[in-house]
């Protein structure tokens, strides 16, 4: 028989609430008392003996009792009855000890009852319990068996595009954690003004690519933010190193890196309440390419200008994304990958997501970085373009100039994904230059062969002959190598710990 144990959940709040009033004064609520631990216990056990059951919450139950219970019978197989709807009032002689205290509204019952709309005031006295029982009640409740509620169907649970991403740990603060554990404080400045500074870093062979001068510009930032208490330059270092080798992450694999101004002592938006010091967050990612692009890349140019340094200077690389986001929702609108973006006098300046350059007679030209983020793939990209004898020029670019170039790329810290036949999963590859001529997109990697995505349009215009662009190519050979001869080393890492068991 498969209805072995069905755990009911309770709202953790409304659970300790509940007791204190029903029994504090017989026996105050304690952590082995709620018997979470043991619920979580019994699950777990249940799980390695290859019986995993049904989890359910009570909350859901009593707002939507017949919907619950069909979903459950659907999974126990078993017929539901309207008779479980209803009950006659009374004791039961499987009450258990606690009903003379604890049950006198179920027994008046016959049937589940709306719940009350607003709860009790919580009583604080128990709020060191309250933080020791919401870990193991948010474990339970991922676990929920999901209501087949009649009058809605509730979202999918998402999976992530990459499987071992799902099991990722990530830096916060000081320590770290699993996935769905890794969040910061309701206060936190990220949360209440997106006030924070990023940086998105590359992993390859044992090596970050660039590390030097990504915190260089994560400082920087932090300093022009005027953010106090920023933790010291070895210690960011030390986080990121821990986190890649604790997640066994050597190769192919993207971090975030963030640094917000910290938690806030109470909401609000003046910097004066950011006691706390800073928030340091480490997200590494095995990475799946940002595009589909099977059938290939299209732009759009975006009605919405890039930001000026009037408003918000572009060289913070700050969390304040919103101007790319309403750009790359243009882009979305439009059914295109993604969107340029031009300055306040016409001028292109970037993507939403990239820095871009244009090749016209073997001239290599990219925007000033007046309106745009000077992003250090950007600047390896010149550097290269000058080793190559290539001309380059840093200046004001229209809009029909990209529309006639003889090629166009896009620079961005990407990856395609790759095959470890090791083990025969997919992880992300070591893409760091992404090029795109007016036909062409390409992503390189540090272990396989470029790969080629046709660009097919740009504003709705068919663009080019279809064949790879020669400078393109000459940039892109270049800077795969210097990927594969560069880096900041991952204390630890041996060739032999990218080789999976």
């Amino acid at each position: 028989m498969k209805l072995l144990f069905i755990m009911s959940l309770i709202y953790y709040t409304v659970l300790i609430e509940s007791w204190q009033a029903s029994l504090g004064r017989i026996q105050p609520p304690t952590f082995d008392y709620l018997g979470l631990a043991e619920l979580v216990s019994i699950y777990n056990d249940l799980c390695h003996l290859g019986r995993p059951q049904p989890v359910i919450d009570a909350a859901d139950l009593q707002q939507d009792p017949e919907g619950t219970l069909r979903g459950l019978c659907e999974e126990l197989e078993i017929p539901f009855d309207s008779a479980m709807l209803r009950w006659e009032a009374g004791p039961k002689p499987f009450d258990g000890v606690w009903a003379p205290l604890w049950y006198k509204s179920v027994h008046k019952s016959t049937g589940f009852s709306t719940a009350r709309e607003y709860p009790q005031p919580f009583p604080l006295k128990c709020y060191d319990l309250l933080e020791q029982s919401i870990p193991l009640y948010n474990w339970l409740r991922r676990r929920l068996k999901k209501p087949t509620n009649l009058l809605k169907s509730p979202l999918p649970q998402p999976a992530p595009p990459v499987p071992a991403n799902e099991k990722l740990l990530a830096w916060v603060g000081d320590e770290i954690l699993p996935r769905e554990s890794a969040k910061v404080s309701v206060f936190d400045s990220v949360v209440q003004g997106g006030d924070s500074v990023w940086e998105g870093l590359r992993v390859y062979s044992g090596k970050i690519f660039k590390l030097e001068e990504h915190l260089d510009r994560l400082f920087d930032s932090a300093k022009a933010l005027a953010f106090s208490n920023v933790p010291a330059r070895e210690e960011v270092k030390e986080a990121i190193f821990r986190t890649l080798i604790t997640n066994g992450m050597f190769d192919n694999a993207h971090i975030r890196l963030s640094l917000t101004r910290g938690k806030k002592v109470t909401s609000g938006m003046s910097p004066s309440f950011n006691l706390y010091g800073c928030t340091l967050i480490v997200l590494p990612e095995w990475k799946p390419p940002v595009y589909d692009n099977a059938h290939g890349i299209t732009l759009v140019t975006a009605t919405t200008r890039r930001n000026s340094p009037n408003n918000l200077d572009s060289k913070m690389h700050h969390n304040n994304l919103l101007n790319n986001i309403l750009a790359k929702i243009e882009g979305n609108n439009a059914n295109a990958d993604d969107a340029i973006m031009l300055d306040k006098d016409g001028y292109v300046s970037e993507t939403n997501a990239t820095n871009i350059f244009l090749v016209k007679k073997g001239r290599v030209v990219t925007p000033h970085a007046d309106y745009c983020l000077p992003g250090i793939t950007r600047a390896t990209v010149m550097d290269l373009v000058v080793q190559e004898n290539l001309v380059l020029e840093e200046r004001r670019i229209s809009l029909s100039e990209f529309h006639t170039a003889d090629e166009v790329t896009l620079l961005h810290s990407l990856a395609k994904s790759l095959d470890d036949r090791n083990n025969g999963r997919t992880y992300p590859g070591g893409a760091a230059l992404i090029a795109c001529n007016t036909m062409f997109f390409m992503t390189g990697t540090t272990r396989d062969r470029m790969q080629i995505f046709e660009v097919v349009k740009i504003d709705g215009r068919e663009v080019a002959d279809g064949k790879v662009g020669v400078v393109t190519r000459r940039i892109q050979n270049a800077y795969k190598k210097l990927t594969k001869a560069s880096g900041v080393p991952i204390p630890s890492y041996q060739e032999s710990d990218n080789i999976a068991s």
